[in-house]
């Protein structure tokens, strides 16, 4: 998996399973992801070391894959999407109205 590979992928459980992270790994994973802080930018913001910064991310991509393996909510919902995308091919207005109002609820 390439780097860009590796951060969308991260992106995606973090929205899955963020609300379970400490406050302080959600938001070193914000700063990293979302505002592209370097781990030097986020070590003085926070007043730590770039390596505890380091240390945290790390910790996060483990909590995450671990969260997925057990749980897999997102292989759950890449499966859901793909029976969604099957079944619109085949139905009619109704059961496409149907199947948008069941994506807006994910």
């Amino acid at each position: 998996m390439d780097i860009l590979e590796k951060h969308h992928h991260y992106i995606l459980l973090f929205d899955f399973y963020g609300a379970i992270l400490t406050k302080k790994q959600q938001d070193y994973f914000r700063d990293y992801y979302f505002k592209d802080a370097s781990l030097a930018e986020i070590a003085a913001q926070n007043q730590i070391s770039r390596a505890a910064v380091f240390d945290q991310l790390h910790r996060v991509h483990q909590l995450l894959d671990e969260y997925e393996a057990k749980l897999k909510l997102f292989e759950k919902f890449q499966l859901r999407h793909s029976l969604y995308e099957q079944l619109a091919k085949t139905a009619d207005s109704q059961v496409l109205a149907i199947i948008e109002q069941l994506k807006e609820i994910e």
